[in-house]
């Protein structure tokens, strides 16, 4: 588990690297995002919800994993390992985005940062924590957090195609910004957040060869995937 811990250094440090280089930007792009024409923030709005973690897991999310879930199982040549194949890739979905909302949730309430919407009355800086109230839960975004545990699940499943995930991600975690829900520091963490989960789970399946397997670098890898195609 060395690389575990390895790489959830360099994620927890990336956080902390972006949320110190766009803390101090935070208001300005905020400000300057939701003053896009019309067309471009009404674009995001549009798209902003496909990243709620009840959109991953009750709706058209979960008819995406269904199908990469059917698609997998179709590949194992019995009926047992077809079994085993489809239930592990399940909860392998849903402990990635259920932790993800766990977390994302608890560390909003802990925290309260009040949202763009507040930044004239409060600023962009206003700490408010344990009240439970949604404009003051804007640290960190719950939709990036979604996305990243979403799409990072996928991106560990099929590296080969990481970089569209990774891009896909991103388009939701903009668009918070977009329509002023956060700002950008909340979605960097969130992003990472969710990307950390899904990392972490597939290192906890990896030791036991469920869907995963350790390469020679100590780095999960899917077990139906040619190290090639890293």
């Amino acid at each position: 588990m060395r690389r575990f811990f390895v790489s959830s250094g360099w994620i927890l440090a990336a956080t902390f690297l972006l949320v110190l280089v766009f803390i101090p930007l935070d208001p300005i792009i905020s400000q300057r995002a939701q003053a896009l024409p019309g067309s471009i923030v009404g674009f995001n709005k549009s798209i902003t919800d496909f990243g709620t973690f009840r959109w991953m897991l009750y709706s058209t999310g979960l008819l995406a994993i269904a199908a990469y879930v059917a698609a997998r199982v179709l590949t194992s040549y019995s009926y047992a390992s077809r079994i085993k194949t489809a239930w592990r890739l399940l909860l392998y979905f849903f402990l990635t985005i259920g932790t993800a909302s766990i977390l994302v949730h608890l560390l909003k309430f802990v925290i309260g940062r009040a949202r763009p919407e507040l930044l004239i009355d409060l600023g962009a800086y206003s700490l408010t924590p344990f009240t439970g109230d949604n404009l003051y839960e804007s640290f960190p975004s719950g939709h990036s957090a979604a996305a990243g545990s979403f799409f990072g699940a996928f991106m560990m499943l099929m590296p080969r195609f990481r970089f569209v995930f990774i891009g896909l991600a991103m388009v939701i975690g903009v668009s918070r910004v977009i329509v002023g829900a956060h700002y950008p520091s909340d979605v960097a963490a969130g992003l990472l957040l969710g990307t950390w989960t899904a990392m972490a789970f597939a290192f906890i399946f990896a030791r036991s060869e469920w869907l995963f397997r350790f390469d020679m670098k100590g780095w999960p890898f899917p077990k139906n995937v040619p190290y090639s195609a890293s």
